[in-house]
């Protein structure tokens, strides 16, 4: 259930009208890294969330709200600095107040240069904010198709990703106007990204274990190698030496990759090197954490007497009691 609040969640400012800024803005209003994006994509991957994951489900719901609100900050800001441009467009005559303000061809001409980033503001809209792009490309569910898999550790992943692209288009854009209202509220949504990207990164560390992504191990005959895969100056560091970060196996680094394969019967012939990991404990840890991944699921989703909304009895897992 929604709840639309009149007010904004932050009091978005704008000290004069700028159409080429209203053009770039449109990037986090439809665009593949802006606020629609985030979410419709944090909104879906709830879904799947909430049996398992509860707690998991009621922090994605919560941000994808707030991502919601964002969308309305954005939105009120590129109409705010598309002022004395909504109306004016609604007038057909060249008397109206617009024509007025830019006499004469060369202001005219100046005028739409400027709004030509995104023409769609002048000739589709009116004057308001469009669920495009700032090239006027509209938005598309393609930018989050693939952002929500049927596991939770995999989707905090690509929303730590995706906050991180947001907070750098937030950025970039930073730079493109000297309003110190619009930049305000640029900071505010900027900073809101990073606050996002701690709250994911923190559940998914509370989801153990999380690595490798989804439930097969990796084969510890290839997930220690490095490949020398250029020539030229080779460079050395905790990617191809030492322990890796996560199984903690010690990096192969493979100086001749022709020469490996070749020998290796195209890596067929390869045996675990640098890494206690083998084939047949892999193969084990494979059958243990099916178990517990497929048990945990059918625990929280059983298959009868199901609604949605949550049983006043707390050991009910959200399922109604239906004994008369």
């Amino acid at each position: 259930m929604f709840y639309h609040v009149k007010e904004l969640q932050f009091n978005a400012r704008v000290s004069r009208p700028d159409p080429a800024f209203a053009s770039l803005l449109l990037e986090q209003f439809g665009g593949a890294n802006g606020e629609l994006a985030a979410a419709m994509r944090y909104f879906t991957q709830a879904f799947g969330a909430r049996n398992p994951f509860p707690d998991k489900y009621d922090m994605l719901m919560d941000i994808a709200t707030e991502e919601f609100s964002h969308l309305e900050i954005v939105g009120a800001t590129i109409q705010m600095l598309l002022s004395g441009v909504n109306g004016a467009l609604k007038n057909a005559a060249d008397s109206s107040e617009i024509m007025q303000l830019l006499d004469g061809s060369a202001a005219r001409e100046s005028f739409i240069h400027k709004a030509m980033v995104a023409p769609q503001i002048l000739t589709s809209t009116g004057g308001g904010p469009a669920l495009t792009n700032s090239q006027g490309v509209p938005w598309t569910a393609a930018y989050i198709n693939g952002d929500a898999n049927g596991d939770l550790s995999v989707d905090l992943r690509s929303d730590i990703a995706a906050e991180s692209r947001a907070k750098i288009t937030y950025e970039y854009l930073l730079q493109f106007t000297d309003d110190p209202y619009v930049k305000e509220t640029l900071n505010f949504l900027m900073t809101r990204e990073v606050a996002h990207f701690q709250m994911f990164q923190a559940a998914l560390d509370t989801i153990q274990p999380n690595f490798p992504p989804g439930v097969l191990q990796s084969d510890p005959r290839y997930s220690n190698l490095y490949f020398n895969m250029s020539n030229g100056t080779d460079y050395r560091g905790p990617w191809n030496e030492g322990a890796s970060t996560h199984l903690g196996e010690t990096w192969q680094y493979i100086d001749d990759p022709v020469k490996h394969v070749m020998e290796t019967n195209g890596l067929l012939d390869c045996e675990p090197k640098g890494t206690p990991r083998t084939p047949e404990l892999v193969a084990e840890m494979d059958r243990e954490m099916s178990k517990v991944r497929s048990d945990m699921v059918k625990m929280a989703t059983p298959v009868s007497g199901m609604q949605w909304n949550m049983d006043k009895d707390p050991d009910a897992n959200g399922i109604a009691n239906t004994e008369s």
